[in-house]
This record gives C-alpha cells, structure tokens and sequence, in this order.
C-alpha cells in the first residue's frame, strides 16, 4: 500500500554530497513526494535532482546571509524544523543528521527517520567540536566555553523530545544504530546508505601510488596520512581534498617529492585516480564512510581506521587491511604490510557491490512496507493508541526474521 502524500525532510540542501545522495535514492522509491528543507542553496541541476515535488523551506530560507551562518546556532535549527508544516502528509520520511526529525508529523501519521547520525557535536564527539574551536582554552574556553556547553546540553534534552516523535529509526550502519541506542534508547534497524558503485567501475591494474581523498577537516584524519607518507619517502602519496586544513597539510608536504596535493579534483578525475591506485588510505573514524566503498569498487584496496563503519564495509585481509591507531608509525605500519600482499580487485568489487544504490532502494521499500502494514494495523485493530512504540517492535521483529 502506497502513501497518499509523503514528504521527505532533510536538514539543508546547500550542497550535493553524501546524505543528499541518500536523499536522491529515497525519491526514487517515493516518486513525486515534496521536499523540505531549513534552507536551499542548490544549482539549477542539483535541484533537478529532487524530482517533480514541491520544495518546502523553513523561516531561515529569508533570512540575510543564512547560508553562511546558519548551523552555528543549532536552537534555531531546532525552532525552525518543528515550524515547518507538514502534518497533512501520511508519510513523512526524515534525513537526519542534525534535527530533521524532530519535524512534527500528524497523529495519524507514519515517521520513519533514516538516521545518518545523532548530532555529533551534542553528543559522542562534543569534545572534539569544541577543542577544534577552540572553546577549551584561553579566553574563549573561559567565556565562550560555558555558553557553548550550556546551550549543547539543551539541546541534548530537545534531541532527546523529539526523538519520541519518530515511529522507526533506520541507522545508517551498526556504529550508528549503537549511538542511536546510547543517545534515545531506541533500537533501530539497519539499512547501509546507497553508493554509486557503477560510476567507480573496476580496473584491476593499478600504478605505483597510494590515494588519499576528503575534505580538509581535523576529523578527516588528513594531516596524519601525510605525516606517514613524509615518513615514507619511496612509498608515492596522491592526496585529493581541499578545506580548512588545506595550507597546514600544504606546509607538512613542502619537501617531500613523494607526496603530491591535487586540490578539489572533479568527480571524473577522483575515479580514474582510485581506479588506478594501489591502495586507498582512510584514517577517519566515520558513521558509514561511502568513499572506501567507491575504491573496493574500483577493485582497489583499502587501507582504514579500524573504528566506525569501515569495519562494516572492508573484509580485514580480503578486501583491505585495518590500522589501530590514526598515528603516523600505525599508518606506515599497515601500508608496508598492504605493499607485500596480492590483492584480488574482483574481490573487492563484489564487496563494494553489496552497498549498490539498487539494493538500498530495494531494502527502504521493504521496510516502509511492513511499517505501513504496521501503522495500520496499530489504527484498525482496537490496540490501545497510546502503544506509540507497536509499529517498531513489529518491524523489528520481521526485519530480524527476513535476516535470518
């Protein structure tokens, strides 16, 4: 049974990456269904990719300069997602890595949030955010710091409300379900986010270099890969990525001819470069991590933090190798032993083909299957209405069955 209206509502949609991938693929399955959205910054072509809905945007979309200062005022995120109006949907299917689900859903009906991560900087990695920021020290850490943590711990409490609000909760990997569970106390399923693992098509031959692509951020583990490699000086480096960091991994590269900065690389030129590789570094500790998919897809090994999602998505000796600890001596340690072994590229395509935008949409249609059938069920059978928690035990319990 099909929804008579479904909206999909993501945090913002000022840039076409990872979630909004994930966001492409649910409009796929859900044909026709609006959007909404805090705020849209889109290209033309970007916009085209949201399919012939409506485009709904928050009271932010008007406000000066939003785009670029948005998100460091997380209550007002808050605010304006419980003020966007969609309870005349029957099936609102939130994106959410920030506070998308706490949109407010009419009684009757059905939220499913696919959660990508709880907010990261009000919870796990709070201390991170801040210590990049600098609110830990010195005069910002003495009068910045305690407004910070005051309004963070708000916000934990607003995260905690709204996450009453959500029928089913759809985890993006393992790690995130665990998070998810540590941060709501509530369970949730398993469907691993879409890759376009047909665009990183396989090339078993590969050149003498070693690929390391992201977004120049502390997190990203950037800094530290070429601090190995500058420890390595006859073992190649190809870094892709611009950010922040982009003039403090320049300055750690300077004298080292075995380490080569590319810069922002347009998408065709980032899969030539991991199709040609020998291996993929990745020292990030992700929720999913969709770029070591796109290399097991090239057929090329991967080479990766073992913490976070990548011990989902990487076979240890089969398809990449894990390192322990995201320091130089650990990253040189596990490139020496990936140098010395054969690798089988067929390998690692199979791999990388079991997280294929096809099988994300096969598996989303299945879980908002037996959660509609659920929902109904909960509204028809005479079962007390305040059991708001049915329709998740009852998809979690078939889910575990098709499993099985």
């Amino acid at each position: 049974m099909s929804p008579r209206r479904t909206i999909v509502v993501h945090e913002w949609l000022t840039t076409w990456a990872g979630s909004e991938q994930v966001v492409e693929q649910l409009l796929q399955v859900h044909v026709g269904a609006d959007v909404a959205a805090l705020i849209e910054r889109l290209t033309p072509e970007e916009r085209c990719r949201l399919g012939p809905g409506r485009l709904l945007t928050s009271s932010i979309q008007g406000l000066p300069w939003a785009h670029c200062w948005f998100r460091a005022w997380p209550p007002l995120l808050a605010r304006a997602i419980e003020d966007l109006e969609v309870t005349g949907y029957d099936l609102v299917v939130s994106s959410s890595h920030c506070v998308a689900k706490g949109v407010r859903a009419g009684p009757d009906a059905l939220h499913l949030c696919y959660c990508h991560s709880p907010m990261r900087y009000a919870w796990d990695l709070q201390e991170r955010y801040l210590r990049e920021a600098g609110l830990t020290s010195g005069w910002k850490g003495a009068f910045l710091g305690p407004v910070v943590r005051r309004m963070l711990g708000r916000m934990r409490a607003w995260d905690v409300r709204s996450a009453a609000g959500v029928d089913l909760f759809i985890a993006n990997s393992r790690y995130v379900a665990r998070r998810i569970a540590r941060a709501w106390r509530r369970p949730a399923l398993v469907v691993h986010p879409p890759v376009d693992v047909a665009t990183f098509a396989l090339q078993p031959v590969k050149q003498d270099y070693w690929l390391a692509a992201s977004r120049l951020v502390p997190y990203k583990g950037m800094e530290v890969i070429v601090q190995a490699f500058a420890a390595m000086p006859d073992r190649r480096l190809v870094l892709v990525g611009d950010g922040p960091q982009a003039k403090r991994i320049a300055a750690l590269a300077r004298g080292h001819a075995n380490i080569e900065l590319r810069g922002h690389a347009p998408r065709a030129e980032l899969v030539d470069l991991m199709q040609k590789a020998r291996g993929f570094v990745f020292a990030a500790e992700e929720d999913f991590g969709i770029a070591p998919v796109e290399a097991m897809a090239c057929g090329t090994p991967v080479i990766a933090l073992g913490r976070g999602g990548a011990l989902e998505t990487v076979v240890e000796g089969v398809t990449g190798l894990f390192f322990n600890e995201a320091t130089p001596t650990s990253i040189c340690a596990a490139v020496a032993r990936a140098a010395q072994m054969t690798w089988d590229p067929q390998a690692c395509r199979q791999q990388a083909e079991r997280f294929s935008q096809e099988r994300f949409r096969n598996e989303w249609q299945q879980v908002v299957d037996l959660a509609e059938r659920a929902r109904l069920e909960h509204l028809t059978d005479g079962s007390p209405i305040w059991d708001d928690r049915r329709v998740e035990r009852t998809v979690l319990a078939a889910w575990a069955d098709r499993k099985k």
